[in-house]
């Protein structure tokens, strides 16, 4: 489990940690790995050229030790003070002693473009909004140079409990980041800016729980479901697929694809595309007399290609099973509706859905992923799943944000968010609470969306049969 805390938890920590150490030790184990990343970068530090653009306060005093120790092996390393005058005095000297550098922030673009490592260490994990116009300057010389660019704890410019991005910002190749990981290491836009990221343990006393919490193997495969040797299809988990329309009869079968190969003991399909469901599927079970009267589920799927059928999400929604609201489901169900039910709900809007029910721009969902998923969970009363780049599920109550990065650009493909919801569906039907159920299932299709693809162009339908594919891979371990 990768565990990320917020900024004020982490500044706790920090404080009773160095309560009990000498002055500067806790400093000097950041530098340390610090620089230990950045010579494993380098490869060969000796002859190297690295430049520290260094801002004020702890997160410059890092990058200063840090290249104090570079420098002593045998690296040129010129620190660019952005204000001199707040500079971290311990680090500076010791930079000097080792045999490096001062350089004007004028002369910076020049030894940025010639260095072969650039180390930000402008702003810490306090920062808030972009970077002021000289250090905007500067993080766009080190985009263009043909130097690696290694972030301090966070790259400057991105909001360490958000990911949110809110100006300009540096982009870096590593983040090496001290103690825990901050949320904004792990959700985009942030994410995208931080590179492969690099956690240095520095002896951190940490809540048990954290912020945000990002699932790994290990985690996924003790919450998947598997049969029993006296497992029947009631036992395994019954779900409901109430999908699909005249207009999208593709949406009923991919969903009731990903219910199938998500280890569901049956399928009951109640809409319009009975005949292409069964055409694909002969052994999900149809119905046409709606969804109270398909027979037993232990949980239902419904909004997949659902057009403006608003009486089935309404009887669905009325159901004493979990169920899980997709696509046109949506923008059909009504909030009390919602709000109402005593049974577990997931809701899984991708970012333009997110923003029609908040009533906000996309883009102000996709550049505040934590924020928005939160505040939808809170407003229905239900577990959200918001899709994207990192997926992110909620819970109303709050508590710890689940993060899932294991997806692929090419899941971006019509049909992909069917295959979800049916995946999901079946997770709820075999007893999986909504954030278990929504956190494996996001992580088992993005597994299956790096299968099928490989690098190159998927349909849905391929999502949907490598599927159990990814299952085989996190029991693999």
């Amino acid at each position: 489990m990768r565990n990320a805390y917020s900024v004020e938890t982490v500044r706790a920590a920090e404080r009773a940690l160095m309560a009990r150490l000498p002055e500067g030790a806790l400093m000097q184990r950041a530098a340390a790995g610090l620089a230990a990343a950045c010579a494993e970068l380098l490869g060969r530090v000796y002859g190297s050229r690295v430049v520290l653009l260094v801002g004020s306060g702890d997160n410059g005093g890092d990058a200063l030790y840090a290249g104090a120790r570079l420098a002593r092996r045998g690296a040129g390393v010129t620190a660019v003070l952005l204000t001199p005058e707040r500079a971290h005095t311990g680090g500076l000297a010791a930079l000097r002693r080792a045999g490096g550098t001062v350089a004007p922030a004028g002369a910076a673009d020049g030894l940025i473009e010639r260095a072969d490592l650039v180390v930000d260490g402008i702003v810490g994990i306090g920062g808030r909004g972009g970077l002021r116009p000289e250090a905007e300057a500067l993080a766009r010389v080190a985009e263009r140079s043909r130097a690696a660019v290694v972030a301090v704890d966070l790259p400057s410019g991105i909001e360490a409990d958000t990911g949110e991005v809110r100006g300009a910002a540096i982009r870096a190749d590593l983040t090496v980041t001290f103690g825990t990981y901050k949320p904004g290491l792990l959700i985009d836009p942030g994410r995208e800016y931080a590179g492969v990221v690099r956690l240095v343990g520095i002896g951190l006393e940490l809540p048990a729980e954290a912020e945000l919490e990002a699932l790994q193997h290990a985690e996924v495969a003790r919450l998947l479901p598997v049969p029993a040797a006296e497992s029947d299809k009631y036992r395994r988990g019954v779900v409901g697929i109430a999908a699909g329309s005249a207009r999208y009869p593709g949406a009923a079968v991919l969903a009731v694809s990903g219910a199938l190969r998500g280890g569901a003991g049956a399928v009951r399909y109640v809409g319009p595309a009975g005949e292409a469901v069964i055409a694909r599927f002969p052994e999900t079970l149809v119905s046409d007399r709606g969804p109270a009267k398909a027979g037993r589920v232990q949980a239902w799927v419904v909004g997949p290609g659902a057009g403006e059928d608003a009486v089935t999400v309404a009887e669905v929604l009325g159901a004493d099973v979990p169920v899980l609201i997709d696509a046109d489901g949506l923008r059909l169900a009504e909030r009390e509706a919602v709000r109402g039910r005593t049974a577990p709900t997931l809701m899984t809007p991708h970012a333009g859905e997110a923003a029609a029910l908040l009533g906000v721009r996309r883009e102000e969902v996709e550049g505040a992923r934590l924020a928005a998923v939160r505040e939808l969970a809170a407003a229905y009363r239900a577990t959200v799943l918001l899709k994207g780049s990192t997926t992110l599920v909620a819970e109303a109550g709050g508590g710890a944000v689940r993060m899932n990065a294991t997806g692929t650009s090419w899941l971006a493909t019509a049909g992909s968010g069917d295959v979800l919801s049916g995946l999901a569906g079946s997770l709820l039907a075999s007893g999986l609470p909504a954030l278990d159920a929504g956190s494996a299932a996001a992580y088992l299709h993005g597994l299956a969306g790096r299968f099928a693809s490989d690098g190159a162009p998927v349909g849905a339908h391929d999502v949907a049969d490598r599927i159990p594919q990814a299952w085989r891979d996190v029991h693999a371990l």
